[in-house]
C-alpha cells in the first residue's frame, strides 16, 4: 500500500512538472510571439513615420517650387511700324524759281515735258581747247536744282565762287552723272546736265536732296587738264 501510494504521488508529481512545463513553454511561446509582433508593430509605425514625413517634405518642395516658380510671361507679338516708302522720281519738272536763281548768275534753261529717266546733256554755251576725257581733271563752277521743285539744293556761289576741281574724271568722288556727263566739256563751255536718281543719289538721297530726286545741273567750266 505504501510503495502503491508513493508511486501514485510520483505520478502524479510527473504531471504536475509536465504540465507546468508546458505551461511555461506555452507562455514563453506567447512572450516571443508578442515580443515579434510588437517589434513589426513598431516597425510597420516608424515605417508609416518616415513615409509620412518623407510625402509631407515632398509636398511642401512642389509647394515652395510652385511659389517661387516663376509663371510664364505672354508677349503679345510686335506689329512691324508700317515704313514710308520713299517718294516716286518726279513726273515732271517744276519751274526754276527764281531764275537767274542768284543775282549775277546765268539763267538756268528750263526743262520741259516729262522728267527724263536717262542722262541728259546739253551744251548751252561751246567752250574752247580740248575737250575733257577720262582721266582728265577738269575744273567748274556749279548750280544744282531739284526737279521736283525747282529750287536750289547747291551752288558754287553759296560757297564763295571757287570752282570746284573733278579728278579723274570718270572715277572722281562725284556723282556717275558727274562722271558720265562732263566727257566732252571745254574750258570756257556752259553744260546742263538733268541727272535722273539713278546717277545722281538715288533712293536714299543725301541732306536736303529728295529720295529718287532727279537733279539739274548748269555747270561752267573754267579749265581741262588732259
Amino acid at each position: 500500500m505504501a510503495n502503491s501510494r508513493r508511486r501514485e504521488r510520483e505520478l502524479a508529481r510527473r504531471r504536475y512538472e509536465r504540465r507546468r512545463l508546458r505551461e511555461q513553454q506555452v507562455r514563453a511561446r506567447r512572450r516571443r510571439r508578442n515580443t515579434i509582433v510588437g517589434a513589426s508593430a513598431g516597425t510597420l509605425a516608424v515605417v508609416a513615420l518616415i513615409v509620412f514625413l518623407a510625402i509631407q517634405f515632398l509636398g511642401s518642395d512642389n509647394k515652395s517650387a510652385a511659389l517661387v516658380t516663376p509663371t510664364a510671361t505672354v508677349t503679345p507679338p510686335v506689329t512691324p511700324t508700317a515704313t514710308t516708302p520713299p517718294p516716286a522720281a518726279p513726273v515732271k519738272c517744276a519751274a526754276i524759281k527764281p531764275n537767274p536763281p542768284s543775282k549775277g548768275q546765268p539763267t538756268v534753261p528750263p526743262v520741259s515735258g516729262k522728267a527724263p529717266t536717262k542722262l541728259v546733256i546739253k551744251d548751252v554755251k561751246q567752250g574752247h581747247g580740248k575737250p575733257a576725257k577720262q582721266g582728265s581733271a577738269v575744273s567748274v563752277t556749279y548750280i544744282g536744282i531739284s526737279c521736283s521743285d525747282g529750287k536750289v539744293f547747291d551752288a558754287s556761289y553759296m560757297h564763295g565762287g571757287s570752282p570746284f576741281e573733278v579728278k579723274p574724271l570718270g572715277q572722281a568722288s562725284v556723282i556717275q552723272g558727274w562722271n558720265q556727263g562732263l566727257i566732252g566739256v571745254r574750258a570756257g563751255g556752259v553744260r546742263e546736265l538733268v541727272i535722273p536718281a539713278a546717277l545722281g543719289y538715288g533712293p536714299t538721297g543725301q541732306g536736303s536732296i529728295k529720295p529718287n530726286e532727279t537733279l539739274i545741273f548748269l555747270i561752267t567750266v573754267t579749265s581741262v587738264q588732259a
